[in-house]
């Protein structure tokens, strides 16, 4: 699509918007409900997909893509009404008689940009959100996973006419022709670096933001640790679309005392999850594109590799992989790993290692495996990162209950469910004052020593 494609397209967006059609809460559940029957309908083909562009089984596909899409869609249905009502607040005495809330209203035309590594959930979690709050929306889906940008443009085009939701496709030329155009919101889901990029376009037309960002996230087992239970969750989280999830265990930090039967148990159940040859599992999926798989080969140091390391170039398959005897020096602490490629770090010192995360990038998301309340609080109290879990990975994000995001490198602003209905919204703040009284003590000329008491009282 060219700059001047899109940018009529954005300005039939403008000119519904401002039609008002989008603000009704009827409406706004009726397109709900509609998205929510059109994904049902493509169910399998949405797993067909994403099975081609990531070697998803149907099983992974429903469980972490087209079945929480559903879950976000119907939670959304079930709570737009009340979260769309206006909220009372106390008023002060001093505007006597009055009352005063807080109105949420759409911002109005949205941009949302996802990624390549969950396409489907990562683009229409985040469309339930806007809908929910009344707004258009402009979905650019990632060009490295074409078959599900396939599937979503389908799905859209069948749900909505395009003044109101529109899915833009291409690269790099048409990510930057949107980025060019003044949105009212733009979401964001992907690197760093492109985040950046985001961000420094949409200051140049004082756009809001959410960044839905990555990082290294640290996942700490203690002594304390249920070893068995850590590694069994632990490898079903990393190994998880190959590794490709932004908030999979980075890498360990275990406790020296307890790192060889830890390495003992991860190396079992991978066996056990992903059979003796994990490239023969049908139900393992692969590496995005060759670019990736190359990347992630370039940081497995052989020397120290506990199991795996197997690959297929022309599948683009890494088998899972542990590397035990990592430093912070080693290639693979240098970046987000992003892949099947599991460093195992070692401690002595629980308190070191806090102090140690103090003072690195704040990760998307930390894990921490112990029976200790003293370290579950200091984790939880001391560290700032996007979220997490206390013995098991991933699973937060699983919920509209919560809402989902980064902090500092790994993000800003958050979704899901209510979260998600205020990213979308602006609050405005309302007095709504009476015109059958009309207290005096504001005006000039302020002569009155009684009104000045009065109004001491009223501000206290």
């Amino acid at each position: 699509m060219t700059n001047q494609e899109i940018q009529l397209l954005l300005e039939k967006q403008r000119k519904y918007y401002r039609s008002g059609e989008t603000i009704p809460v009827k409406f706004r559940i009726q397109q709900l409900k509609k998205l929510y029957n059109t994904v049902k309908k493509y169910e399998t083909e949405i797993n067909d997909a994403l099975k081609a562009d990531l070697g998803k089984s149907h099983y992974e596909g429903f469980m972490c893509e087209s079945g929480l899409v559903l879950t976000e869609i119907g939670y959304m249905i079930k709570h737009t009404k009340k979260f769309a009502k206006r909220k009372r607040v106390p008023t002060p005495l001093a505007q006597f008689h009055s009352h005063s809330f807080k109105q949420p209203v759409p911002y109005g035309n949205t941009l949302i940009m996802s990624p390549w590594n969950y396409p489907f959930l990562l683009t229409l979690d985040p469309l339930a959100d806007a809908i929910a709050a009344g707004n258009t929306a402009i979905v650019k889906p990632s060009a490295y996973s074409p078959a599900t940008s396939r599937i979503v443009e389908k799905i859209i085009k069948e749900c909505f006419d395009p003044e109101y939701v529109a899915v833009v496709t291409g690269g790099r030329s048409e990510n930057t022709a949107l980025l060019d155009q003044k949105f009212d919101f733009v979401f964001f889901t992907g690197s760093q670096a492109v985040g950046k990029e985001v961000l420094r376009h949409t200051a140049e037309h004082l756009t809001p933001a959410v960044l839905e960002l990555g990082g290294k996230s640290p996942c700490i087992v203690d002594s304390s640790a249920n070893i068995k239970l850590a590694a069994k969750r632990i490898v079903f989280g990393k190994y998880l679309n190959c590794g490709q999830t932004c908030v999979a265990p980075d890498y360990i930090l275990c406790e020296r005392s307890v790192k060889d039967a830890f390495v003992t148990e991860v190396v079992k159940q991978i066996k056990k999850q992903y059979g003796e040859n994990p490239l023969e599992n049908k139900d393992y999926g692969k590496i995005i594109n060759e670019k990736h798989f190359n990347r992630l080969c370039g940081l497995i140091e052989e020397s120290k590799v506990v199991i795996g390391a197997t690959t297929n170039a022309e599948t683009c398959q890494i088998a899972p992989t542990v590397m035990d005897n990592v430093t912070y020096d080693d290639a693979v602490m240098g970046e987000e790993i992003f892949g099947p490629i599991m460093p195992i770090l070692t401690f002595d010192d629980f308190d070191t290692v806090v102090d140690e995360l103090k003072i690195k990038d704040k990760p998307l998301a930390l894990y921490l495996f112990t029976s200790n309340k003293k370290h579950i609080k200091r984790v939880t109290t001391e560290l700032s990162y996007g979220g997490g879990c206390i013995n098991d990975v991933v699973i937060h994000l699983a919920t509209s209950a919560m809402g989902f995001g980064g902090v500092g490198e790994s993000g800003m602003g958050s979704y899901h469910g209510k979260d998600g209905f205020d990213a979308f919204s602006h609050y405005k703040s309302i007095v709504d004052k009476k015109t059958w009284l009309d207290l005096p003590m504001r005006y000039q000329p302020y002569k009155s020593k009684f009104y000045e008491k009065l109004l001491h009282i009223f501000l206290r």
